[in-house]
């Protein structure tokens, strides 16, 4: 067995991989066009920002990119997803 502190490590790198294929996934659902009406970033922009942060995780557990690339995704779930899914419902 690992240490306590290396157990909540991966914990928690496992937490901010989860984020990143979430928000990633997330993306894909929306149309490029819904990206456009919400005045945001591009479909193929945030996509490539949260594949590649997700792939960065894979290759390099513990980098500050990685912790950038968690921001941007956290910022895709509390602000982009929530306006490309009101545009979506009308």
């Amino acid at each position: 067995m690992g240490s306590l502190e290396g157990q909540v490590s991966l914990l928690i790198a496992l937490a901010m991989l989860a984020v990143k294929i979430f928000a990633f996934v997330s993306s894909l659902t929306f149309s490029g066009d819904t990206y456009e009406a919400a005045g945001k970033l591009t479909k193929p922009a945030w996509t490539i920002i949260l594949g590649l942060g997700a792939v960065l995780q894979l290759l390099l557990v513990s980098t500050i990119l990685n912790l950038a690339f968690t921001v941007a995704a956290l910022v895709f779930i509390v602000d982009v997803r929530p306006a490309l899914s009101g545009l979506r419902r009308r």
